[in-house]
């Protein structure tokens, strides 16, 4: 009862109020047809607090998103589905869903009684323009009485997340840096270990060529075996984005950084796209997330776009060296970098040695907070004087024309040609 009382409504206290003030009026003015009035009404309201009070739902939640990985601008729908499993009627049912702000205002639903057993389900839109990885719930469900004199809230702890990924931008498939093609090209592989009957040839399958038997190897493991020939080669390419408090200017969704990430999301998807085997390291360091794998395109898009949905300002004054000490792998290296200092230029010079002819697209940061007018420096201009392939770009610039330049600026000194 007490637990009954306390959740009564304006409408249920009200009820109270009125019954009590009847029944003393009543007494008062000594009119036995009012004091009945007043007698139903906290008579009503009592019995309400009671069986509210003493109720105990069991309700079950299922909740689902789809999908889960969206890009930003995009919707998701999030399906609720409520089972009640106790063995009484529920009330009405008042749903309102906790939702971060971004997301949109919280929905709120109205559903009438629920039999024991059945399920009733609803159905709203997310959508978010920010990037970011998102908590969807919990869910509180209040029950009320069928007059709506007593309320009762619930509310469930599961949660579910949903992450909003940059928004990409296709790019034009345009040559890229000579050496490095993606999957679609068969290399000879140079294995590190072992010697060369050890570790060029492999067992015979159905079908193979029998001039291919190697027989020295044969005879001395007593199974058939034959010459490897050249094997499929994936190329690699590292996405450098360079995401320092001091490398950008501007806030929120208008900032450079958010500009940068985008740029990097676009390129990351289309070298994934065109077979390559992707990783990205910010100035924090490689994410651990995308290091070097083994994984398809199709499988290795989502880990890049979730990676790039957290990344957020680094408060770092230099940048993180420690990708570079592995130099066993080489790969292509493109950057979206902002503002450099002169402590970068080291850092900058190991970076072209560690990939093989290094691209980058160069913010001018500056035009983020000048409304579009160039700076007198150029970025682009101090890595090209360290050995890059590098191109400005301004808030009015493109992402696929920049990419084409890039491209063209990259074959003009590979034939000897400075642009």
């Amino acid at each position: 009862m007490a637990s009954g009382l306390s959740a009564l409504t304006v409408r249920g206290r009200a009820f109270l109020a009125a019954g009590i003030t009847a029944v003393v009026c009543a007494m008062v003015l000594g009119q036995n047809s009012l004091s009945r009035i007043g007698v139903l009404l906290v008579a009503l309201a009592l019995l309400a607090a009671l069986m509210v009070g003493r109720s105990r739902y069991q309700l079950a939640l299922d909740r689902t998103v789809s999908p889960q990985l969206v890009q930003a601008g995009s919707p998701s729908q999030v399906h609720l589905e409520l089972v009640n499993e106790g063995r009484g009627r529920t009330g009405v049912m008042l749903l309102e869903e906790t939702l971060p702000f971004v997301l949109g205002s919280r929905p709120r639903f109205v559903l009438g009684g629920l039999r024991a057993g059945t399920h009733r389900s609803v159905t709203y839109q997310v959508r978010s323009d920010v990037r970011g990885r998102y908590l969807i719930g919990p869910l509180t469900v209040r029950l009320r009485d069928p007059f709506g004199l007593v309320e009762v809230g619930r509310a469930f702890t599961s949660t579910v997340p949903v992450t909003v990924t940059p928004r990409t931008i296709a790019l034009p498939a345009v040559p890229l840096n000579g050496d490095w093609t993606g999957s679609g090209d068969n290399r000879p592989r140079a294995f590190a270990t072992g010697s060369a009957e050890d570790v060029t040839v492999r067992e015979y399958h159905h079908g193979d060529d029998l001039r291919r038997v190697h027989w020295r190897t044969s005879a001395r493991t007593g199974d058939l075996m034959v010459r490897r020939e050249e094997q499929p080669w994936q190329s690699r390419a590292t996405v450098f984005l360079d995401n320092r408090l001091g490398a950008h200017r501007g806030s929120g969704a208008a900032s450079s950084l958010e500009t940068a990430v985008s740029m990097a999301a676009s390129i990351a998807v289309h070298l994934t796209q065109r077979g390559f085997m992707v990783r990205l390291v910010t100035a924090d360091g490689e994410d651990p997330n995308t290091a070097w794998h083994d994984r398809t395109s199709a499988v290795n898009t989502a880990p890049l776009l979730e990676a790039l949905a957290m990344v957020s300002l680094s408060k770092r004054p230099d940048l993180d060296t420690d990708w570079l000490i592995d130099s066993s792998h080489t790969s292509m290296l493109v950057g979206v970098l902002g503002a450099l200092n002169k402590h970068d230029h080291e850092v900058i010079r190991r970076m072209r040695l560690h990939g093989s002819r290094p691209m980058a697209i160069a913010l001018d940061v500056e035009a983020w907070v000048s409304g579009g007018v160039q700076s007198p420096g150029s970025t682009a201009g101090e890595l090209s004087s360290l050995g890059w392939r590098a191109v400005d770009a301004r808030p009015v610039d493109r992402l696929p024309r920049l990419w084409e330049e890039l491209s063209r600026r990259s074959a003009g000194l590979k034939h000897g040609v400075r642009g």
